[in-house]
């Protein structure tokens, strides 16, 4: 897969190495599959079944590095995701930024991944950390209370009739939690490392500047995260404190620990998650989520995958709000043509608890936005979907 430069670094909570001056280069992944997915109401009535062909998050990139001399390198990356399995779209809404490297570690401004969603996608099976079972179904979702991400003014929206949602995603769009997305407004400090251990700690500005009637922008918060990655180890805790500078002072935060082993063809990943909101409608809720996974290398072509993650009841004020939880069981196989190109299938299933209308994180079947027939919500159902697909990399 092709490397990312700092975004290698700020995503992954990699150490900063040296870097030669060099020209632009251009980088991207094509990935599309095609899904049959199935939605089941919480009677276990069928609502239908949907195929389709989705672009599991292909992207293009431009990025580059010039040394500057006195062991400084500028270092600069514009990264854009596409969709091409509709009418197409290209949008410059990942990792984007400009920034120093040098001995003292890496300093970078723009769009970036903080270390919590970074953290997610290491421990996550599948290639590239997408697709109907990647693990962004369940993380740091809050019982679908803090899903998607700041409006294009840097706003978190309120939960209020007439105003964008915080609970619901359309078909076949990202449904991934607040902490599972990019920050925009951003700076980061990626530290060198220091025999396998190195740290991130990334900001969010706040625009809140109300001058001459101007509309504020008040979100803010920091993602601060640590991380031991030697040989077949892997190990990180991350922490995500946001205010949303809402009217209501909605305060939320999320907590991960996680890590990864690696032994002869196998591997085995987990994680731990912890949601919380703090003046959530005048109550204090928190949500916990383990995860589970692990990988198989039949042969040095062919890896068999699978995981469990596990959303618990929701706790409001430390009592346990009934059947608000939900299960994600994936298995799949991967198998590789050359070095950048790979086939894949894979069967996710969401299994929601009575209350919970948990989607895909990745190319969400809309099992909560009403748009479902007679305008109903899968509540207390199941989604499960079959992908086959095709991923090349360049």
């Amino acid at each position: 897969m092709q490397k990312k430069l700092i975004a290698l670094a700020v995503a992954g909570l990699a150490s900063t190495g040296a870097f030669a001056q060099a020209n632009v280069t251009v980088y991207g992944v094509a990935d599309a599959s095609f899904d049959v997915v199935k939605i089941s109401g919480d009677a276990n009535n069928e609502l239908g079944n949907t195929t389709r062909v989705s672009t599991n998050s292909s992207l293009i990139g431009f990025k580059g590095a010039e040394a500057l001399g006195n062991g400084l390198t500028a270092v600069f990356q514009f990264e854009s995701a596409v969709g091409f399995d509709n009418a197409g779209a290209l949008g410059a809404n990942r990792d984007s930024y400009v920034g120093l490297a040098g001995g003292f570690g890496t300093v970078v401004l723009g769009n970036l991944t903080g270390p919590t969603r970074a953290l997610g996608a290491a421990v996550d099976v599948n290639v590239g950390a997408t697709g109907i079972g990647a693990n962004s179904a369940l993380l740091g979702k809050l019982g679908n209370n803090l899903l998607n991400t700041t409006d294009s003014a840097g706003n978190y929206p309120p939960i209020v009739a007439g105003a964008p949602s915080n609970t619901t995603c359309g078909r076949s769009t990202t449904c991934t939690s607040i902490f599972d997305t990019r920050w925009k407004n951003a700076i980061a400090y990626v530290s060198p490392s220091f025999a396998g251990l190195n740290a991130t700690v990334a900001y969010v500005a706040n625009e809140n500047k109300s001058l001459h009637g101007l509309a504020a922008a008040n979100t803010t918060g920091y993602d601060v995260g640590l991380k031991y990655a030697n040989g077949p180890a892997m190990a990180a805790v991350t922490y995500n404190a946001v205010s949303t500078g809402r009217a209501d002072d909605l305060k939320i935060s999320d907590l991960r620990v996680g890590g990864s082993f690696a032994f002869g063809p196998a591997s085995v990943r987990a994680i731990f998650d912890l949601a919380r909101a703090d003046n959530f409608g005048g109550n204090k809720v928190t949500q916990a989520v383990y995860g589970l996974g692990a990988t198989f290398n039949v042969t040095p072509a062919s890896k068999l995958l699978g995981q469990v993650y596990v959303a618990r009841d929701l706790k409001v004020n430390g009592s346990s709000a009934n059947d608000t939880g939900a299960k994600l069981f994936e298995v799949g196989v991967e198998h590789s043509l050359s070095k950048r190109t790979m086939l894949k299938a894979t069967y996710a299933l969401i299994n929601n608890d009575k209350g919970a209308t948990y989607d895909f994180g990745i190319n969400a079947a809309g099992i909560n936005t009403g748009a479902l027939p007679g305008g109903a919500n899968a509540v207390g159902g199941t989604v499960q979907g079959l992908s086959l697909g095709l991923r090349h990399t360049f």
